[in-house]
């Protein structure tokens, strides 16, 4: 099962994985993108949001 990691230097909270998949992450109070659900991923398509990233920051990775 592959489940959706960020990298937390190069995420600029700009919100777009949010909006894509609002089970899976949340930006926090510090401007960051954060998974809140890795296995939300069934419910979204956390596959456009990795591909809708500006900053590329999101990545699918095995479990």
């Amino acid at each position: 099962m592959k489940i959706p990691v960020i990298d937390f230097e190069a995420c600029e909270g700009c919100g777009t994985c949010e909006a894509i998949c609002p089970d899976v992450f949340k930006v926090k109070e510090d401007g960051k993108a954060y998974v809140v659900n890795p296995k939300g991923c069934e419910t979204c398509n956390c596959q456009e949001a990795v591909d809708s990233c500006p900053v590329e920051c999101i990545k699918m990775e095995e479990q």
